[in-house]
């Protein structure tokens, strides 16, 4: 494919790891905000984001509503590019469709504290600035130059072996997965609370 598939993503397109950082955050300053989780049942397995409320209230608030409002549930990854990224979200699985719970688009919540420093981290895809609507994308290596262009919400916190597996599938033309990676179903729930398939 070349270098013709990276840039940005979304509708898409980061500086390594940091000392301090982990997963995207500076762990240095870390805030005690309510934690929230959204656990996506996915065709590969299922995998759990913790959510940045002290960072990025509204974006996660988006990300947390839509999931208990079942939006996500029966959409796919619809563009992945192996070492780079996997984009879901949108339920028309274009590429070009969604929108957020504020209805239509919302602004970008981007803090200097958060950096795409390596796999699992979390961020909006978008088409340029203040355009994120439902659509996001997780981190499959460190991606520093999306750092201040996406909203980075939150990070992959269990089943990092489903985000591997995401890389690792067949695409086709636009970075397509030749089988679909679904999300079954997105279940959000508090840190208290336990995720989906746990006893």
């Amino acid at each position: 494919r070349g270098g013709g598939g990276r840039g940005r993503p979304g509708e898409m397109a980061a500086k390594g790891p940091g000392k301090g950082h982990m997963y995207g955050i500076n762990t240095s300053r870390a805030s005690a905000a309510q934690a929230l989780y959204v656990t996506l049942e996915t065709s590969l397995g299922a995998l759990t984001v913790e959510l940045y409320t002290a960072h990025a209230p509204r974006t996660c608030n988006n990300f947390y509503q839509l999931a208990q409002q079942g939006y996500y549930n029966g959409t796919i990854f619809h563009r992945v590019i192996p070492n780079f990224m996997a984009q879901g979200g949108d339920p028309t699985g274009t590429g070009r469709g969604g929108e957020s719970v504020y209805g239509g688009k919302f602004e970008d919540e981007i803090s200097r504290d958060l950096k795409h420093v390596g796999a699992g981290v979390l961020s909006m895809a978008n088409s340029g600035p203040n355009s994120n609507g439902s659509q996001f994308f997780i981190s499959l290596a460190p991606t520093p130059w999306l750092d201040g262009k996406h909203a980075i919400f939150g990070r992959v916190s269990a089943g990092m072996d489903t985000v591997r597996r995401m890389g690792a599938v067949p695409t086709g033309a636009n970075d397509r997965p030749t089988t679909e990676v679904k999300i079954l179903r997105a279940v959000a729930h508090t840190e208290g609370e336990k995720a989906p398939g746990q006893p």
